[in-house]
């Protein structure tokens, strides 16, 4: 039944890039006009504009445009700061619409499976939202529902993506975009199989299960299908809540943060790769937190364990100074043509990642840094180093480990949290070797359906 109405249809597609290459190609020519007639483009107004017209074309451009915001030159600092508001801020759709999906994927009958079902999305994102129900044994639900015809929407909004990453390399050369694409492209289409999502939360739910900080959803698997995701619902408030906090409460959450990535990459060679501010929330003991609900498993990596091994081998190397196994870890990582200057500006940016993983301190992740500015700096410095040593291809498995980690930092930095960094790293990498991570990740693979035994 869904599957008619959810077809990648060829009048859907082409609808959809009508309206979404009227937005992009207006970026693109104000991109343009910067780059060859020095343009300003720093004019919030229109960072507005483009972020409503986004927000009201319900798609994956949506959750695309906050990492090409994170590409160093490409967009300027007022539209990357408008953009990272699409998330969480997006238009809902109304009861009529919602009727008439939950039919589509439950049947005529579908609220007679539920004891209460709220019309009104409680959480509206880019591409579905979220409403609150209860079963009939009284377990309250989170069912998270997908906007039709996503799957056309994703294919037109890749395509412009492709032009516009096309377009930046044309003009800018020093960071080759096109790996990058192809991991965003392969992210987002996964993003649509709620089948999947299930999956990456029952993953979940297996590593973390003895992890008291960090609580993960039960999948209701009668309640679910494709395109329709039923969540146990987890009672939590909004991390910016606690910003004013005591410092003791901040770090609470925050260690909770660094338990929920760390802990499933170091041991499992799994990492989530969108610590947006709106996929999680924070519980309580009493009226002070006690740890994090983690909320969304569409934008999930599993990496090959040789890959979490490169992790380990640059820490060592920094932390060691051993040059040889920074440039290994590279390799493993799949940077290639790698010469002395062109390792030399990867480190910039590897001494800066690491910084407070390498520091046997109690510290903030970055001193004097706003969250909105964490990482710019840096990222400008390499992409100017990279102008002159340059190109270097960014390698398709390093894009979201790269924006897990600018994302935990900007969450870290919002806590203004102070925890020793070097020990909880130590900690999560404790007894590390590529065979037992090759096995875990076998193990809870099997265990979440995402791999025969």
């Amino acid at each position: 039944m869904a599957d008619d109405q959810e077809s990648n249809r060829f009048s859907a597609r082409a609808s959809r890039y009508a309206r979404v290459g009227a937005q992009v190609g207006g970026v693109a020519a104000r991109m343009t006009g910067a780059k060859l007639f020095g343009v300003a483009l720093g004019d919030r107004s229109n960072a507005v504009a483009l972020t409503q017209a986004l927000g009201g074309l319900k798609g994956p451009l949506m959750k695309v445009a906050q990492l090409v915001a994170t590409i160093p030159d490409l967009l300027p600092p007022e539209y990357a700061e408008e953009l990272q508001k699409l998330q969480s801020d997006a238009p809902p759709m109304g009861a009529a619409f919602v009727k008439r999906r939950m039919q589509a994927e439950l049947g005529p009958d579908w609220q007679s499976r539920f004891a209460a079902f709220d019309l009104k999305p409680s959480a509206a994102a880019s591409l579905g939202q979220v409403h609150q129900a209860q079963t009939f044994a009284g377990q309250a639900l989170a069912c998270k529902l997908q906007y039709p015809d996503m799957q056309s929407a994703v294919e037109a909004d890749l395509k412009q993506l492709q032009l516009l990453f096309a377009l930046h390399r044309t003009m800018d050369r020093a960071v080759d975009t096109s790996e990058i694409f192809k991991e965003i492209a392969d992210r987002v289409r996964e993003e649509l199989d709620y089948r999947r999502e299930a999956a990456h939360a029952r993953l979940y739910g297996a590593i973390l299960h003895d992890q008291p900080l960090v609580r993960v959803p039960a999948v209701h698997e009668d309640l679910s299908t494709d395109r329709l995701l039923s969540l146990s619902w987890l009672e939590g408030q909004k991390l910016l809540t606690f910003k004013d906090h005591s410092l003791s409460a901040r770090n609470t959450i925050a260690e909770a943060m660094f338990r929920a990535w760390w802990w499933p990459f170091s041991q499992y060679g799994v990492i989530h790769g969108d610590p947006h501010l709106g996929n999680y929330t924070v519980f309580l003991d009493g009226d002070q937190p006690a740890g994090i609900n983690l909320l969304d498993y569409g934008c999930i990596r599993i990496f090959p364990p040789s890959f979490v091994g490169g992790v380990v081998d640059l820490y060592r190397g920094l932390l060691e100074n051993r040059p040889e196994q920074v440039v290994h870890a590279y390799e493993v990582w799949g940077f290639k043509g790698l010469t002395r200057d062109l390792i030399d500006v990867l480190n910039i940016w590897a001494r800066f990642i690491y910084a407070p993983l390498l520091d046997d301190r109690v510290r903030t992740v970055a001193d004097g840094v706003s969250p909105a500015a964490y990482g710019r700096k840096e990222a400008f410095t390499v992409h100017k180093a990279l102008k002159e040593k340059g190109p270097v291809r960014v390698p398709q498995e390093f894009v979201f480990m790269d924006r897990a980690a600018i994302g935990l930092g900007g969450v870290f930095l919002h806590l203004q949290a102070e925890m020793n960094f070097h020990r909880l790293f130590e900690e999560a990498m404790a007894g590390f070797s590529l065979e037992a991570v090759a096995g875990r990740q076998q193990g809870a693979l099997v265990k979440a359906g995402l791999k025969e035994a």
